[in-house]
């Protein structure tokens, strides 16, 4: 098996796209570049094609290194056939490949081996080859010092070969099947820990029975919590009398005295070996699907709030609210630096409305504020009310910003480095404000699993996790661009071909010798070579550059092109920027080399038109029903405004103002079928919901998507 029919196979693309698109990452070009700047070679495949072939890369390199390890072992036993390594060589999955292994394996003492020491498999092979009508006289001749009599020479017998009906792929497959299609998850609570108050968010799932395979990954998943909690079991059933009986259909050909032996031993494979492993096999898979699930649920959010509208370079007053410690408050400049600080108390217990409001006034005239943000949590509704009071001498927008994650970052590595001086409090507040300006920027100082944005994030794999909201946010941060003269490490890491190593350099760089003046200038960072330079240089932006074109997505191995095409017009490189009309006039059949092709000019000529462009929304300021303040304020039939705030496979959760989100279930979010959530709303989209059921005491609110 080679690897690029095994890509083919799986993706269906074009076999000489994967094949540049193996060379090209063989040469370390990353997902993002190889997209964007070798259309070309690729035959124009996206970042998702791109992706999937790297993944199936890896998966092919993981199944070739464990046939190596297979092979290699069956050398050293010295039972490797020329058959047994073609088997091998033609598995195209790890299932079949270790299928094929399991009769081979070093197993612990088991009841098989056992008998087999005891020289009982020329028995078992005269009961499987169900020739003989004499067993009970064939059994007698293999007593000795360790086979006492017939009986347990006939049990031995059938222990290996319950062994061996274990070990047949064909049956495998079978049992499989049957699982696969009819298996039942069923759970029964734990009589112990039924009445204990977390196990009540798991009362669904108390006495709970359904088909494996139509189990939605988030019940899955929380039906795996709740057993891992101790406040279930869960067990997988299937109809064990029919599954037995396909089994020996598939072995008893002469109804002898041996079916009986061969009767027995199925029935004690079956429940011993073949469905213990098997069952276990199937709950793995279906974890394995339900983690996928999940995990591309919190993608999609993830991408949906770091690609979130950003209000831009403005002068912010941000406010992270609460009760008993106060208010914390920061100034920022249009760029984001801390400019001041300060605590006011206009909540219980200490009430002083009337002092924070002249704080707050006096500070927005002094730092000429254009925008305040304000945090989501304790207090919020609270502090957005005070604000609202307030008159100020100029127009200024309210916003409320989530404060997913920000307590981790005010407590991490990354922000005690940007605020040494400052405590969690102040570096909290920061954040919100600087969420405001440009979601991007700021969260991707966050451990993504801190955000909030999915379901189930801490139950999946780990490090398929991980890896997927990497290459989410690598693919944002990249598609956006970043300046580089005023970009964070964190930011900077994750730009194409930089990490966090050069990223590094590149702020040392930068604070050292001020701003860089044109993409050139990069090259002058430490450790940063010619490699590191092509990858990356497309997607870092120097704003007010001499030339224009370091201001743009277009990649300075281009910057040739752009000159001769503006040479050939009789203009400058600027005259083409924003001039749709004369970039329309070009023919770019005559700009196309060897390496450089339609694909890759209509990009040049794209963003030419409007260089550096921002793909985002910019912030709009949205405000809840002032008249709700608590869930005692709902009731059913209302219509709020509401903000999403989390997308998952089985709804969105939305913030009307209170403490409590509201769900809006997938089935009250159209009244036709809804395949996926994503189609109707998006994470942090303002919209319209009217209130179906309040549950006060479970603290539930069902909504319903109100069509404006």
């Amino acid at each position: 098996m080679q690897l690029i029919p095994y890509i083919a196979k799986l993706t269906q693309l074009p076999l000489k796209g994967i094949q540049n698109t193996i060379e090209l990452l063989n040469e370390d070009c990353t997902i993002p570049f190889i997209s964007r700047y070798r259309k070309e070679r690729t035959g124009n495949l996206d970042e998702v094609q791109v992706g999937a072939i790297v993944a199936f890369k890896t998966q092919f390199e993981a199944l070739e290194k464990r046939k190596a390890a297979i092979i290699k072992t069956l050398i050293e036993q010295e039972v490797l056939t020329n058959e047994l390594g073609e088997k091998i060589n033609q598995a195209n999955d790890l299932t079949t490949l270790e299928d094929i292994y399991l009769p081979f394996k070093k197993s612990k003492k088991t009841k098989a081996e056992t008998a087999r020491k005891n020289g009982l498999e020329p028995l078992a092979k005269i009961i499987m080859a169900q020739h003989n009508d004499e067993i009970e006289l064939e059994a007698s001749k293999f007593i000795n010092d360790s086979v006492q009599n017939k009986e347990e020479a006939l049990d031995g017998a059938r222990h290996i070969i319950a062994e061996w009906v274990n070990e047949r792929p064909d049956i495998r497959n079978q049992i499989r099947y049957q699982l696969e299609k009819f298996a039942q998850l069923t759970t029964k609570v734990i009589g112990a820990k039924k009445e204990e108050e977390k196990a009540q968010k798991f009362w669904d799932y108390f006495d709970w029975s359904e088909s494996l395979s139509r189990c939605p990954s988030h019940r899955f998943l929380a039906i795996l919590r709740a057993e891992n909690e101790g406040f279930i079991r869960v067990k997988i059933e299937i109809d064990s009398e029919r599954a037995i009986q396909k089994i020996e259909d598939r072995i008893i050909k002469n109804h002898n005295t041996s079916a009986a032996h061969l009767k027995i031993a199925i029935q004690d494979g079956y429940k011993r070996l073949l469905f213990p492993s098997l069952s276990n096999e199937i709950l793995k898979k279906a974890k394995e699907k339900a983690d996928d699930s999940a995990i591309i649920v919190f993608s999609k959010n993830l991408k949906q709030l770091l690609l979130g509208a950003p209000l831009g370079e403005k002068r912010i007053l941000a406010i992270d609210p609460g009760f008993r410690t106060g208010c914390k408050i920061v100034c920022l400049s249009a760029q984001g630096d801390l400019e001041h600080n300060e605590t006011v108390y206009p909540h219980a217990p200490r009430n002083d409305s009337k002092g924070a409001i002249k704080k707050i006034s006096t500070l927005a005239d002094a730092y000429k504020i254009q925008a305040i943000a304000i945090g989501n949590g304790t207090a919020s509704r609270e502090t957005e009310h005070l604000i609202k009071r307030i008159q100020f001498r100029n127009p200024i927008e309210v916003f409320i910003v989530s404060e997913a994650g920000a307590s981790i970052y005010s407590a991490s590595r990354i922000a005690r480095d940007e605020f040494p001086n400052y405590d969690v409090t102040v570096r909290g507040a920061v954040s919100i404000g600087r969420r405001l300006s440009d979601p991007l920027a700021e969260l991707v100082k966050i451990d993504p699993k801190s955000i909030g944005v999915g379901q189930y994030q801490h139950d999946v794999d780990q490090n398929k996790l991980k890896t997927s909201l990497d290459t989410v946010v690598e693919h944002c941060v990249n598609s956006v661009g970043v300046n580089i003269n005023t970009a964070s490490i964190p930011l900077l890491s994750y730009v194409s071909g930089i990490g966090p190593k050069l990223a590094e350099n590149i702020v040392a760089h930068r604070n050292e010798n001020g701003a860089f003046t044109s993409r050139k200038n990069i090259k002058k960072v430490p450790r940063l070579g010619d490699k590191a330079f092509e990858q990356g240089a497309g997607f870092l932006r120097i704003k007010q550059a001499k030339n224009p074109l370091d201001d743009s997505a277009v990649h300075p191995e281009s910057y040739s092109i752009v000159g001769k095409m503006a040479k050939d017009l009789g203009k400058s490189v600027s005259d083409l920027i924003g001039n749709k009309q004369l970039l329309m006039g070009i023919d770019l059949n005559r700009y196309c080399t060897e390496t450089i092709g339609l694909f890759t000019l209509k990009d040049i000529v794209k963003e030419l038109e409007k260089p550096g462009l921002d793909m985002r929304e910019k912030a709009k300021v949205f405000t809840f029903n002032q008249n709700i303040r608590s869930i005692n304020d709902l009731h059913e039939g209302q219509l709020l405004p509401g903000i999403v705030n989390n997308i998952t496979n089985f709804g969105c959760f939305v913030d009307i103002g209170i403490k409590e989100s509201g769900l809006i279930h997938v089935s009250n979010l159209s009244d036709s079928f809804v395949k996926d959530v994503n189609e109707y709303v998006s994470l942090h989209q303002q919209i319209i919901v009217k209130v179906l059921d309040v549950d006060i005491p479970r603290k539930r609110i069902q909504l319903k998507l109100h069509k404006r």
